[in-house]
């Protein structure tokens, strides 16, 4: 089911520890909703969620950090139909927004609600294992779908990306509504920033993505006002801050307490609501010699993931 292989040492003696599925579907499902912030940067909204006349349940629902909403659909065993239930289930999401965002507000709040970006929903299939026409699939069909596979080790529990496709993203942000959303002047986008910036800017932004896409399961996701950089939960975040000087600032999933902090070019981010990070790392690029120093924590944000 996976080619992944844990070994337990002592002594100098390697003893393979054999990999298991779940006994049964839901203890995969209950674990993994418990626990979805921490293993796929979602934050939980709801278990076996009806969809009324449309016909079925959801097996979850939630919010990414990007905040995109988000299905996710279990399946113990390999199970060539999760994506098509998957696919099934985000039909319904697209003719209930304001059911979804009740939703988001009555769990996480009116901020998050406000927040949620309805231009790329966001399908997650959990299964012990998806075959070759599973993979290839999800690159034909046009949406937002990353398959995870998952494996028991003893005491430990392993996720592993081993297919993700970006789809296509649409205009309906969902950042206001009705008469206020048509009025509101379109915010400048990351990309908008980059464009009109000077060429030593855009080559230095060139050097910094080619460092975090060097890792080849490192996916690039352009929102509005950043880029995010993930596997399965964003590596780092990537925007343009035009104010005093042009800069790349950088976002990167480090806990602070193990980077050296420097004076104007890196900061802790605990409590302060970093980008799409919660309590990681700042680094401020602006030169070169910035990038040069900031190349070690982001090698070891991506690794660390």
């Amino acid at each position: 089911m996976t080619n992944l292989k844990v070994f337990r040492v002592s002594g100098g003696k390697a003893r393979e520890v054999p990999g298991a599925a779940v006994g049964v579907e839901v203890e995969l499902q209950r674990l993994i909703e418990a626990n979805m912030e921490a293993m796929l940067g979602i934050r939980f909204l709801a278990t076996e969620y009806r969809t009324g006349h449309h016909g079925g349940r959801i097996d979850s629902l939630g919010l990414d950090e990007n905040g995109a909403p988000v299905i996710v659909e279990y399946k113990r065993n390999r199970d060539q139909n999760v994506t098509n239930q998957g696919l099934s289930y985000l039909w319904w999401l697209h003719d209930h927004h304001h059911e979804f965002e009740s939703l988001t507000r009555e769990k996480l709040g009116d901020q998050a609600a406000g927040e949620i970006d309805w231009s790329a929903p966001r399908i997650v299939c959990v299964a012990g294992a998806f075959t070759h026409h599973d993979t290839v699939a999800v690159e034909m069909v046009g949406h937002r779908i990353d398959l995870v596979t998952y494996r028991v080790f003893e005491d430990v529990l392993t996720l592993q990306l081993v297919a993700s496709a970006g789809g296509s993203r649409n205009s309906a942000r969902g950042r206001a509504s009705g008469s206020a959303r048509a009025a509101a002047p379109a915010p400048k986008s990351v990309q908008q920033y980059l464009n009109g910036a000077p060429e030593d800017l855009k080559e230095l932004y060139a050097d910094l993505d080619e460092l975090l896409l060097s890792h080849r399961d490192v996916l690039s996701e352009p929102q509005l006002h950043y880029v995010a950089y993930r596997r399965i939960m964003n590596v780092a975040t990537v925007r343009v801050q035009p104010r005093n000087r042009l800069l790349v600032v950088v976002n990167l999933r480090l806990d602070p307490k193990s980077v050296e902090l420097q004076e104007g070019f890196s900061r802790d981010m605990r409590g302060l609501g970093a980008l799409r990070i919660r309590d990681g790392v700042e680094v401020r690029i602006g030169s070169r010699e910035d990038l040069a120093r900031a190349t070690d924590l982001i090698q070891r944000a991506v690794e660390g993931t």
